[in-house]
């Protein structure tokens, strides 16, 4: 398994009363909500769909980042590191910048 399954399980109960769907993606687990990439894990940790409007703020979070994915910054995604996600508070920061984006997206 390329992730570590404790962690995904940790987003799993983050995510519980929600209409979350999983599907391996990029070598790792993503979350989707209504079709829409909502976070994910993955070998080096996670990534979250913040949205560009909320970059600023999910950047300033400790252990965030540009996600670089693809070798260049992928709009509106960060990067999480294992030690941040691990910690309740700055996890359920993005997680609920996340959120706040993804629930605008139209369902696919």
């Amino acid at each position: 398994m390329a992730w570590d399954e404790g962690l995904a399980q940790v987003l799993r109960d983050d995510l519980a009363d929600l209409p979350i769907r999983e599907q391996k993606m990029f070598g790792g687990l993503c979350f989707l909500m209504n079709g829409n990439m909502l976070c994910g894990i993955h070998k080096g940790g996670t990534m979250f769909r913040v949205g560009k409007p909320n970059m600023a703020a999910a950047l300033a979070v400790p252990g965030a980042g540009p996600m670089t994915f693809t070798g260049k910054p992928m709009g509106g995604i960060i990067e999480f590191s294992l030690e941040a996600t691990a910690d309740d508070a700055r996890r359920g920061t993005v997680l609920a910048l996340a959120l706040g984006f993804v629930k605008t997206l139209p369902a696919k």
